[in-house]
């Protein structure tokens, strides 16, 4: 894999697809400037410095997409130059993506969910070592408080600080794997696409907005700020990877697969936030085990989450 500099600015082919199909693309085209190359200063290196929680979006040595937890004390999203980002931890033994391979395209979401706010970098990975991930940013902007579920979040001591050395792997999910999923109010979603870039967003809803048949979630696309970066790259590139967190046991699932956006009638089962779009997952590879070093001490859900249709 070689570093790449996108070579277009603005949205792609599948964002302005997606834009066009719901009827928004005059909305977004106010908001392509967020889409220029992003220098890393003010108020975004204040947030990352006092950031705890973050999840990247990228590939492991085989070239299968994951999305992966990163936590640290404050400090440790480090922004050394305008452009350039040091994140000072990796994934622990027993995640996918330990021992990423450097010179490919990641994306990254910083939540602060106790202030409901979160920041989007994308770019390249130039350096990863043992301790440390290097990030050559190409795009970093704010997203929207929605759909944030309110958290307070503590390091955790002693046993449960790290994942067990064997976790669950498989190309199947148990049954404990769907009752996290439904149980959820969050979860994140890695998306990609080769020519323009690798994304990481923050997805949530009420417990029950996942729905699970076997080895396929489908949840619903709320409206939002309607740049559709992640379904963008769906449009073009099927390929996704989906985390779980249950902040309460540290309990982590790691999804890797496909999506599709399925379109139809507004209002119909499972389309709670009445856009006519669902996301239909289909999971090829599971990882399951207690990677959080971090547990909830507070939570209070989103006051807008909309309703479950079924």
């Amino acid at each position: 894999m070689m570093t790449h500099q996108f070579a277009d600015v603005g949205f792609h082919s599948g964002e302005l697809a997606v834009q066009a199909k719901a009827g928004v693309g005059r909305e977004a085209g106010r908001l392509v400037g967020m889409m220029q190359p992003a220098e890393l200063r003010g108020g975004i290196t204040g947030f990352l410095a006092n950031s705890t929680f973050a999840v990247i979006t990228a590939r492991d040595s085989t070239g299968r997409l994951w999305a992966s937890p990163l936590t640290g004390p404050r400090g440790f999203l480090e922004v050394t130059t305008a452009s350039e980002l040091r994140i000072h931890t990796t994934p622990p033994v027993g995640d996918p993506l330990r021992g990423l391979p450097s010179q490919q395209l990641v994306g990254i979401v910083v939540v602060e969910f106790a202030a409901r706010r979160r920041v989007r970098v994308n770019g390249t990975l130039i350096d990863s070592t043992a301790s440390t991930l290097t990030i050559s940013v190409e795009q970093a902007y704010g997203n929207c408080p929605q759909y944030i579920q309110q958290r307070e979040l503590d390091r955790r001591t002693g046993s449960g600080t790290t994942r067990p050395p064997n976790p669950y792997r498989d190309v199947h999910l148990r049954p404990r794997d769907v009752a996290l999923i439904r149980r959820a109010d969050t979860f994140f979603l890695g998306t990609s696409n080769p020519g323009r870039g690798t994304d990481a967003s923050h997805r949530g809803g009420p417990p029950g907005f996942v729905r699970v048949t076997g080895d396929q979630l489908r949840w619903p696309d709320y409206p939002g700020n309607n740049m559709f970066n992640s379904l963008g790259n769906l449009a073009v590139n099927r390929e996704a990877a989906v985390l779980f967190c249950d902040f309460t046991t540290g309990e982590t699932l790691q999804l890797s697969g496909s999506a599709e956006i399925e379109w139809g009638d507004t209002g119909r089962s499972g389309d709670d936030g009445r856009t006519g779009r669902t996301v239909s997952f289909t999971s090829q590879d599971v990882v399951a085990g207690d990677l959080l070093p971090v547990h909830e001490t507070a939570h209070h859900p989103y006051p807008r989450n909309p309703a479950l249709t079924d």
